[in-house]
């Protein structure tokens, strides 16, 4: 079946809302913690950690609940209604600097940042999981994966484009503080609207196997045993290694390596050249994205997922020697690195949405929640390993808010700019290539399934 273009902008709005906050967290969060809350870096890269771990076992609590929900509106579109107001609220919550003294703003970031993880997998897990119930056709998931992370990176274009011009005119009127706080609850009112407007547009329509009853412990013990999904969940971390280095580090590197505040200003609104490099990246994010399914559809996703990895990597591996007066090249190489990570992202989630036929293919059971459940894991999971390295990392090479850098510091900057990252695409192209589900085996499977649920 047709997939309707109004349904696959629908389904894409839900990933632009997500994509608005995670980029404001691995984007600005430690950056929010060190230099506007005044907590140790090392302090932040050990709540990276912590939170992220708890937060990440939660997702598939998440995705077992999902699966077996049964309402009017559906298993998984239910979230996206009644978790769009809490995901906005918390959301400022962890961008709100409490009276507490240091000790005390360390204890409510934990349970402010805690609470928002859980309210983002509440809502993100069932979201994902739509794309395995929407259609059971590949290429349609394909291109629905496509749109999802187009919209993704908008959302994460709009949202570094307006949290610094919004802040600086916040501050203005009130406090930098104030200003965040603002800044975020404008953002967090547009992730609202577009979290409702997902639930609208889209419709669930794959359901599994007649006769079927999910029992959680068959769901767990087909998943433990599912090798495809073990690769693919260890790529998908490496991956988010791979980005959440760079983009954690981005704000330092240009604050303190390169050392150009302003790009460019009109009146009371100003552009960082850190803003207008995240913002390349996301346009170039864009590119890629709408690459993906055409290549992808053409040459298999399991190839051009490789070759991009291999790409990024060693375009990373260069950036180490780039100087700080090459401006040019700073930003052709963040547009090439990130054509690539493009590429690979709504190819990661079709992939996800195979292994949940193959699993009920293999199984006679479909437990798409779970499934979809580890991809938002390994999403975190990356996040958790690369924002605590970031952390740690800065602390270890004695990096210190607001003043200027020893060369040990800087060094471990220019680290989480080019090595560090590369490694994490490397170890991702290396699993892949063993990934076993080809374009072949994938049409077997639907075709199958097809003729099961007749």
């Amino acid at each position: 079946m047709r997939i309707s273009l109004k349904e696959k902008v629908g389904y894409g709005l839900g990933d632009m809302a997500s994509s608005m906050f995670w980029k404001l967290f691995g984007t600005y969060l430690l950056f929010f913690y060190t230099d506007i809350m005044g907590l140790a870096a090392s302090a932040v890269g050990t709540l990276f950690l912590v939170t992220r771990i708890w937060d990440t076992l939660f997702d598939p609590v998440v995705g077992v609940l999902a699966d077996r929900t049964t309402s009017r509106y559906g298993r998984f579109r239910p979230y996206l209604l009644y978790l769009a107001i809490p995901f906005g609220l918390t959301g400022i919550l962890t961008f709100t600097v409490p009276c507490l003294g240091p000790q005390g703003s360390l204890v409510y970031a934990y349970i402010t940042y805690s609470l928002m993880m859980m309210v983002y997998s509440l809502i993100n897990v069932p979201y994902a999981s739509l794309l395995g119930v929407i259609s059971d056709d590949a290429r349609e998931r394909n291109t629905l994966a496509a749109f999802r992370m187009a919209f993704a990176f908008i959302g994460s274009l709009v949202a570094l484009a307006l949290i610094e011009p919004l802040v600086h005119y916040f501050s203005g009127r009130s406090t930098e503080i104030a200003g965040w706080q603002r800044a975020v609850s404008a953002i967090a009112l547009i992730c609202v609207i577009l979290f409702l407007t997902c639930f609208s547009w889209v419709k669930e329509r794959v359901v599994p196997t007649p006769g079927v009853k999910p029992a959680l412990k068959d769901d767990l013990k087909d998943l433990l045993a599912n090798r495809p999904w073990w690769i693919l969940l260890g790529a998908g971390i490496a991956a988010l290694v791979f980005n959440s280095v760079r983009d954690g580090a981005t704000i330092y590197y240009f604050k303190y390596f390169v050392g150009q505040s302003i790009a460019f200003e009109t009146g009371s609104i100003h552009i960082s050249w850190s803003t207008l490099y995240l913002i390349t990246g996301q346009a170039a994010n864009i590119i890629g994205v709408i690459l993906a399914a055409a290549v992808g559809n053409k040459w298999g996703k399991k190839t051009i997922y490789l070759l991009a990895m291999l790409c990024a990597g060693l375009l990373s591996i260069f950036f180490y020697w780039l100087d700080k007066q090459q401006l040019v090249l700073i930003f052709v190489f963040q547009f090439l690195i990130s054509v690539c990570a493009g590429i690979i992202f709504p190819l990661l989630w079709s992939m996800y949405a195979d292994i949940a036929d193959y699993s009920e293919w293999k199984n006679g059971r479909r437990a798409t929640g779970l499934i979809f459940s580890s991809s938002s894991m390994s999403q975190k999971f990356g996040w958790t390993i690369g924002g605590a390295l970031t952390g740690w990392l800065l602390g270890a090479f004695g990096f210190k808010a607001n003043e200027a850098q020893e060369p040990g510091a800087m060094q471990g900057i220019l680290y989480m700019m080019s090595f560090l990252p590369a490694a994490g695409a490397f170890i991702s192209a290396l699993l892949i290539a063993v990934y076993p589900l080809s374009e072949n085996k994938i049409h077997t499977i639907t075709s199958e399934l097809q003729a099961n649920r007749k």
